[in-house]
């Protein structure tokens, strides 16, 4: 069976102050074409269809159209919901969906009920593990304490209980939306850090052929069973060295994987340049960047006059002008920004404390906060969806 993984389309998203709804559409013409020139048997999408709960209007459009071509062409596809979603918008009208071979898995009650399809080898099955938002899920699959492990892997003793039950040879696939061990993030991607542990391992999946995951917007390969498609699109001048593509996959009939990678169609070039602004204006080396979507970092030791419209005159679409004066890493002028960058929120909070009490938090202390943080973000998801 021939599958075509795909994922984080952020349907709604900007670049900077770029409109992608154009680039978006873009893709879903190269999957559509893609899906009928390549003979794909079904189609997966792991999750952030859209770009928040509540999506504008252009972005439920174009979902719409997506869906319409890809029934139009009547091979299945198989979409759950991220952490971007609102499961419960994107999931109305799943039953009547589901009869055009759209199969919308965003309900956590459901893991353990695939959608069946099959070929000439047998019937393949394909779970859906949308987001699972520890906090929110902990209930529903009996685990003690919130956390991405835990309720992960008590939705795939599901999905194996599930999978046992059924015919000897029955393959098998799940399409997952989390950060996995091993996996490499960038900027764009929300962060899910709950208890300090963001990533799962691997291991969770075991059992399965193949675990077509969403989530990280880079492509990648953890195992040869083990993938994220990335992004479509780029979303954050952190994807300028992404290759942005799709899997073909193929499950042959003993459940191996042979995976050929697709690009998509990208709108521009994504460059990250840095030098003083008298350097980034003379230096030919740059002239390939000129047409490119341009992350501009000045390390001008004094803020020169009218930076962005000089550069602009070489660069026309640069998006981003970052100051970040070459200075010793004691210099009391270095930014507050430099100094956080790269640090979680649990880290900083705890360097205020040491900063305020003269003494960092104890374990205890250092729990409590993890936990405000975390109660938090959940509740911040809950108001989100309850827009």
């Amino acid at each position: 069976m021939r599958l075509l993984h795909t994922s984080d389309w952020h349907l709604g998203r900007s670049f900077h102050r770029v409109n992608m709804l154009a680039a978006q559409a873009e893709f879903i013409g190269h999957l559509v074409t893609t899906v009928r020139e390549r003979a794909v048997d079904a189609v997966l999408v792991s999750g952030d269809v859209y770009d928040r709960a509540v999506p504008p209007l252009a972005a439920v459009e174009l979902f719409d159209d997506a869906l319409h071509r890809l029934a139009d062409l009547g091979v299945p596809t198989v979409m759950i919901s991220g952490n971007h979603d609102s499961a419960r918008r994107l999931g109305v009208g799943a039953g009547l969906i589901g009869r055009a071979g759209i199969h919308l898995r965003t309900e956590p009650s459901a893991a353990g009920t695939p959608v069946v399809l099959a070929d000439a080898h047998g019937d393949v099955a394909f779970y859906g593990l949308p987001y699972l938002e520890p906090a929110l899920v902990k209930d529903e699959f009996g685990v003690d304490k919130a956390g991405h492990e835990a309720v992960l892997a008590a939705a795939m003793d599901r999905v194996r209980a599930d999978l046992a039950a059924r015919a000897p040879g029955t393959r098998s696939v799940v399409l997952a939306h989390a950060f996995v061990t091993g996996g490499e993030p960038s900027d764009s991607e929300r962060d899910i850090t709950v208890g300090g542990v963001a990533a799962v391992p691997a291991g969770v999946f075991d059992g399965v052929d193949y675990v077509a995951l969403g989530h990280l917007h880079g492509c990648q390969t953890l195992t040869d069973r083990v993938r994220y498609s990335g992004s479509p699109l780029p979303y954050s001048f952190s994807e300028a060295a992404h290759r942005k593509s799709m899997w073909l996959v193929d499950l042959a009939a003993d459940g191996t994987v042979d995976a050929e990678r697709l690009d998509c169609p990208v709108p521009r070039a994504l460059a990250r340049i840095r030098g003083t602004l008298e350097d980034l204006l003379a230096d030919p080396e740059l002239a390939r960047h000129e047409e490119a979507w341009v992350e501009a970092t000045l390390t001008d030791p004094v803020r020169p006059a009218d930076p962005m419209a000089r550069l602009t005159e070489r660069f026309p679409h640069t998006l981003s002008l970052v100051f970040d004066p070459d200075r010793a890493g004691d210099d009391p002028e270095v930014s507050y920004a430099r100094r956080l960058a790269g640090r979680s929120d649990q880290q900083i909070a705890e360097d205020f404390v040491a900063h305020v009490r003269g003494a960092g938090p104890d374990a205890h202390e250092q729990d409590v906060l993890r936990d405000a943080f975390d109660a938090v973000r959940a509740d911040d998801t809950v108001r989100e969806v309850a827009r």
